[in-house]
């Protein structure tokens, strides 16, 4: 792929070949034979015959039908009648070359070498930061949505032609490049950017194992300092994948296992975690929390088998319903259809206190959730949901808990690449008790809704924070973090974020850090809060002047010139 324009330009060549070369021998002989057939006598008697010059000029307005008579003199019969067979002889030439081009421009390989070049064109053009996406089923769509509502280009890579004709019908705010291509392929990645240095991470999202681990692989030695975050539906890719030193790995199905396991154990971390990894701008209801009694497990695949482990190691009684798959012991198991009354029946399903709908089958799922709900309307209902599409009769039927893969991949591939730091707070959540959980989220969503926050990290470094890191450098007074977190407008009013940690060289993370705490140069800190907090913190951290008033509260002059006017030294202590 990285001779495609010249292997476009060699295919228009060879489609054209003998059409060219026809035009190019009828023109040649017409114009020899105007040369050479005589034209009308002189005052002397002698034929005038045509030069090379004349000819050409006469042909090249003749042949493409403009027309602007005979010149330089008025033809001999001989010269008209020769000319009437460079014209009929021009027109089929001309009707040839025409129809090869209307040929070509309809033939799928010219059409798909011209997206390659468009493709190509774009991708050399960026100059921002970007995120190679392969794969856009439903995961991509939503990363891409995500990626492009924070501000992110990315370029994607399928194998399915609808799927990026789909990508092209979005109105995201900036262009996406999308080429239709095979992302296993080691060359397809570089040829979309993997080797630029604008590119930030990789992101494996086909629903072909084998695909994602190749893209894993390629990474991981083409650009080993990128972090390629890739999905992983079997365990076998997944042990490749770590063997390869693949740094982020997402099985949907063992993620929402510890999801399962977390509100199980804590229900306010779940729902903790639930509000800081989910799509921004969306809103969270509270979930009923699980209970604790006898479960019934309806499929027995890959997210059967899951859950199935999930639960035992909550020591929760579990009896699984499964058409094909033997359950050995210790598990009980009852063969049959979930959606059937018997089996369920024969489950235990009237004392029991929830259910799992594991099938690869939405409509399946779906059945078994209604059934068991008339039998015993008190479950707790675990449903898995294949398909984003389907999510209206999800809603209708409210599970407490729905399982949609796509939504746990994007939503961790999210929190992995665009903030870092975020990774540090949800492992202290995981392993937190639920009393502190519960403190936390009563906090956070006390202050900022239910509503999914803009989660973002700010080191304070010279490209982060050009502003604060120069009042930093300068020995003044260190501000504290409460008085950096003011929105620069008259009465400076408190910012809508809370800081969540803060990461400082040579020490331990401190979750939730105190306001009055001093901030350093090369401080690391993790924030939640509304789109404007960020956009005035980030206004804060980048403008002296807005520092300034958010530190003093005085409106002072900007720039030099207004500086020397005022009175004021450039260097004026900001923290007075």
């Amino acid at each position: 792929m990285d001779n495609t324009p010249t292997s476009t330009i060699f295919l228009v060549l060879r489609r054209l070949r003998a059409p060219l070369l026809t035009l190019i021998v009828i023109f040649a002989v017409s114009v020899l034979g105007l040369t050479l057939v005589p034209g009308p006598q002189d005052a002397n008697g002698v034929p005038q015959r045509m030069s090379f010059f004349h000819a050409t000029y006469f042909l090249s307005y003749t042949a493409t039908t403009i027309g602007f008579g005979e010149i330089p003199y008025a033809f001999s019969e001989q010269q008209r009648l020769w000319v009437t067979i460079c014209i009929y002889l021009s027109v089929i030439g001309w009707a040839y070359t025409l129809g090869t081009v209307f040929a070509m421009l309809q033939d799928k390989n010219f059409l798909s070498a011209l997206a390659v070049q468009r493709f190509a064109r774009q991708v050399r053009r960026l100059r921002e930061a970007f995120f190679l996406v392969c794969g856009y089923g439903e995961t991509g769509h939503m990363i891409c949505q995500a990626l492009d509502e924070l501000g992110y280009r990315a370029v994607v890579i399928d194998k399915d032609e609808g799927k990026i004709a789909d990508l092209e019908l979005q109105s995201y705010s900036a262009d996406m490049p999308a080429l239709c291509a095979d992302a296993g392929v080691p060359d397809t990645l570089v040829f979309a950017g993997l080797a630029k240095p604008q590119c930030r991470g990789v992101i494996a999202l086909t629903d072909h194992d084998p695909t994602n681990l190749a893209i894993a692989i390629s990474s991981r030695l083409l650009a080993p300092s990128i972090p390629a975050l890739c999905r992983a539906e079997h365990a076998e890719t997944a042990a490749n994948m770590a063997s390869f030193g693949t740094r982020h790995i997402i099985n949907p199905f063992e993620k929402f296992g510890e999801y399962m396991s977390l509100a199980l154990r804590s229900p306010s971390a779940y729902h903790l975690l639930l509000w800081l990894t989910g799509l921004p701008g969306t809103t969270l209801t509270r979930h009923r929390e699980p209970p604790k009694g006898k479960w019934v497990l309806c499929g027995y695949g890959s997210f059967g088998k899951v859950m199935a482990t999930t639960l035992e190691k909550a020591e929760l009684p579990l009896t699984i319903i499964d058409k094909k798959v033997f359950v050995a012991p210790p598990r009980v198991g009852v063969k049959g259809d979930g959606a059937c009354g018997d089996a369920l029946d024969n489950a235990g399903i009237a004392d029991a206190v929830g259910i799992v709908a594991a099938t690869g089958n939405d409509i399946d799922n779906l059945a078994i959730v209604v059934t068991a709900r008339t039998m015993n309307p008190r479950l707790f209902t675990v449903v898995r949901q294949n398909q984003v599409a389907n999510r209206t009769l999800f809603n209708a039927v409210a599970p407490d808990f729905s399982v949609v893969p796509s939504e746990i991949i994007a939503h961790e591939c999210l929190a992995t690449l665009t903030t870092p730091l975020l990774a540090t707070f949800l492992q202290a959540v995981r392993q937190a008790d639920d009393t502190w959980a519960r403190t936390v989220l009563e906090k956070l969503t006390g202050k900022l809704g239910w509503t999914v926050p803009a989660v973002w990290s700010v080191k304070l470094n010279l490209s982060q924070a050009p502003a604060l890191h120069r009042l930093l450098m300068r020995g003044d007074a260190a501000p504290s973090l409460a008085s950096v977190l003011k929105a620069p407008l008259t009465d400076r009013p408190e910012l809508g974020c809370i800081p969540l940690l803060l990461a400082r060289d040579g020490q331990t993370a401190q979750l939730l850090p105190e306001l009055d705490q001093t901030l350093q140069p090369g401080d690391h800190l993790l924030f939640a809060g509304t789109e404007s907090a960020r956009k005035e913190l980030g206004l804060t951290l980048f403008n002296e002047h807005s520092l300034r008033f958010v530190l003093t509260g005085r409106d002072s002059p900007g720039g030099l010139i207004w500086e020397w006017f005022s009175g004021r030294r450039p260097n004026a202590d900001t923290t007075r």
